[in-house]
């Protein structure tokens, strides 16, 4: 398992600010976010995908007992 934090845009499109989900690759893990809140689908698209401190994408794995930080764009300065 994972531990998955969402922040900004992606918590409230997923109506929680964490969840534990099942490990995988990146785009595996993004899939059961999007089932589990189908919502985050209009969002994920353009959020980075942190897996301790490291950007994933694609095949990249998120391993077991990782936290996976799900970070919309931010603006300001």
């Amino acid at each position: 398992m994972i531990d998955v934090r969402y922040f900004a845009a992606a918590a409230e499109a997923a109506g929680v600010d964490g969840e534990q989900l099942a490990a995988g690759s990146a785009d595996e893990v993004r899939a059961a976010m999007i089932t589990a809140h189908p919502a985050l689908a209009e969002v994920l698209g353009r959020c980075a995908l942190l897996a301790g401190g490291v950007r994933v994408d694609g095949t990249d794995p998120v391993p077991a007992g990782v936290t996976l930080d799900v970070l919309p764009p931010f603006a300001g300065g």
